[in-house]
């Protein structure tokens, strides 16, 4: 745990790259269901949420707001740990504890390892209990560098016979507005018109 704390940029820059992230997503696979990472700028008032959504059970949420930034994040493999692991999260996130989105099990919030940072604080937080499990779910966002992780990791998921062009992967995460050409080096048969929705919904800079 200490090491995902001391690898995770800071909030401001953690946000930019769970949208940059979302948005290459968006490209990579247009239909929600084949998407693995989300971003929601919309998500509630004064707040956005970054998720990951493997399929198998296992998904993180990372809420952005006025108070700060509340991680949280479920390995179904190993044994719930929310009411042990939540019990210390700081009344300024208290709610999205209880937050149904974030599921439960036999009326306990799902976790298994989450974390924190307050408006003010120099670093990141987390319980003194330690997680049973799912920090690694979260090695895309610690990693050193990101473009060639996600790129890396794209390229199986998405099963691809060719090599993503990391120029363009690297303009995405980098937060420069999107363009035909760029859309077009991650996915020929995508327009930039087709993104508008989700350009919105992520709160991606545009020209």
């Amino acid at each position: 745990m200490h090491e995902l704390l001391t690898r995770l940029p800071d909030a401001p820059a953690l946000r930019d790259r769970c949208r940059g992230i979302a948005m290459l997503e968006a490209v990579l696979g247009p239909a929600w269901g084949d998407r693995y990472y989300s971003f929601d700028s919309r998500w509630g008032a004064g707040e956005e949420m970054a998720s990951m959504r493997n399929g198998e059970g296992d998904d993180w949420f990372v809420v952005f707001s006025a108070a700060g930034v509340y991680a949280r994040g479920f390995d179904h493999e190993v044994a719930n740990a929310g009411a042990r692991l939540l019990a210390e999260v700081p009344s300024a996130f208290r709610a999205y504890v209880t937050e149904p989105a974030f599921g439960e099990e036999d009326g306990a919030p799902l976790a298994t390892v989450c974390f924190w940072r307050e408006r003010g604080d120099a670093a990141w937080r987390a319980p003194s209990a330690a997680p049973t499990g799912g920090v690694g779910l979260f090695g895309l966002l610690a990693a050193e560098d990101p473009a060639e992780a996600y790129r890396a990791w794209a390229e199986e998921y998405y099963e691809r016979e060719d090599p993503l062009d990391p120029a363009a992967v690297a303009h995405v995460l980098a937060l420069r507005p999107l363009t035909a050409a760029v859309v077009s080096a991650l996915d020929p048969d995508l327009g930039l018109d087709e993104l508008a929705g989700d350009i919105a919904e992520i709160g991606y800079p545009v020209a």
